[in-house]
């Protein structure tokens, strides 16, 4: 067996091991929390140089700064059709299958406070100004310290803008960054090997802290966000593949290992390297590969947008407030601009939800219910975030005629 067959071998063992130990065993299973979060500490420590390495090469690569402005605009023009679709999506289905209609499951003090936490950390995030102001960075080493990918990414922009102006004497700082790349991606080889005991230590955690029968309490808000999501993938994602005539399940098997981890640990971090390396084996340039997918990760959260318009109207609908189609519409404009920078960590768009819900003056008593299974619904829409940004790189390279089509045919054979 492959060593790549075998990592998603055992991240699926170690997923069901980790929901019938969280079951069976639910003390011991919260004391596992520490080994998710010491795998998501080691995946963090290789996003920043990653995501800057990568970024530059990909930009500073092409050369020519006409060209790059070229395939940037494109990319920007594909990233705003596409989760404006998704907004759509979201409010559809939650005007239609109405999930907060009749829910009554209670909250708990501690799921207050937390959401109290939230909102005050998030007055003022709304604000198309201050998003602007805050995606410049003071210092790019605070940003990577913080994990600020926004920022990294402005950074990554400019600085490869000046590479490119500088012309030969900034060839050995490409170098260097591409060395930076190779040895990254080797880095990250390693931390995968970690995985399997992440996603056990995660699983197994939310499952004994939450009890298993929180599955069948949320049933219904469950299973609409990720119909919704389903439906996004199948209408946007799948015709995409169509259009562009490259297939949609040769993509999803070539990314079936970060697909899988980015479930398990609902963490886009967490799968984005490993995403990277394959859709360069899948046919895609590496230039193109280093341009897009770091871009996405801030422009081009799919399932993250879809959600919050979801999870925005079902908040309103569990206090009976009504919104009218103007109101919704300007929800969804406002969420257009404000999703655009979420980390690819788990939780931030909850921060986002509660600040979109307190400049409406929505009750944001939902935010603490979704609080409760938040993990479970964070798995569906970063898997959903990774695959929308593998099917943008490809777009992207289909349309400028990059798209190495007898790469990817061979490839396909090997898997």
């Amino acid at each position: 067996m492959k060593s790549s067959n075998k990592l998603t071998l055992y991240i699926f063992i170690a997923l069901i091991g980790g929901v019938l130990f969280g079951w069976l065993c639910p003390q011991q299973a919260v004391k596992m929390q520490p080994l998710g979060d010491m795998f998501l500490r080691m995946v963090k420590m290789i996003i920043a140089p990653l995501i800057f390495a990568t970024l530059t090469v990909g930009i500073a690569g092409h050369g020519n700064v006409k060209n790059l402005g070229k395939i940037g605009l494109k990319t920007i023009v594909y990233f705003e059709i596409v989760t404006t679709i998704a907004l759509v999506i979201g409010l559809v289905m939650a005007n239609i299958l109405k999930p907060g209609v009749g829910f009554n499951i209670s909250v708990s003090s501690s799921s207050l406070a937390v959401v109290e936490s939230m909102k005050a950390s998030s007055t003022g995030g709304v604000s198309l100004v201050h998003m602007l102001v805050d995606s410049v960075p003071v210092s790019v080493v605070d940003s990577m310290a913080q994990g600020n990918l926004l920022q990294i990414v402005v950074f990554a922009i400019f600085f490869s803008l000046a590479v490119c102006a500088v012309g030969p004497k900034a060839r050995p700082v490409l170098d260097f960054l591409q060395s930076v790349c190779d040895i990254m991606f080797k880095f990250t080889q390693y931390v995968m090997n970690f995985a399997p005991i992440g996603v056990f230590g995660a699983i197994s955690a939310t499952i004994g802290q939450n009890g298993i029968g929180i599955l069948a309490s949320y049933t219904k808000l469950i299973v609409i966000t990720y119909l919704a999501l389903i439906t996004f993938v199948v209408l946007v994602l799948v015709a995409a593949c169509r259009i562009i005539k490259v297939s949609f399940m040769g993509l999803l098997k070539t990314i079936k290992d970060p697909a899988l981890l980015a479930f398990t640990t609902a963490s886009s971090e967490a799968a984005l390297p490993r995403a990277m390396s394959q859709m360069e084996k899948f046919g895609v340039p590496k230039s193109i590969v280093s341009f897009v997918m770091p871009l996405g990760y801030t422009f081009n959260l799919d399932g993250s947008t879809l959600y919050l318009t979801l999870a925005t109207l079902f908040c309103a609908q569990i206090a009976g407030v009504h919104l009218g189609l103007e109101q919704q519409l300007v929800i969804m404009l406002t969420l257009m601009l404000t999703s655009k920078g979420i980390a690819g960590v788990p939780r931030v768009s909850l921060v986002i939800l509660t600040g979109t819900l307190t400049s409406f003056n929505l009750p944001v008593i939902g935010v603490a219910i979704l609080l409760g299974i938040d993990q479970i619904l964070d798995m569906g829409r970063t898997t959903v975030n990774l695959i929308g940004n593998c099917v943008a790189t490809t777009v992207v390279a289909r349309w400028e005629n990059e798209f190495d089509h007898s790469k990817m045919e061979n490839f396909l054979k090997t898997l």
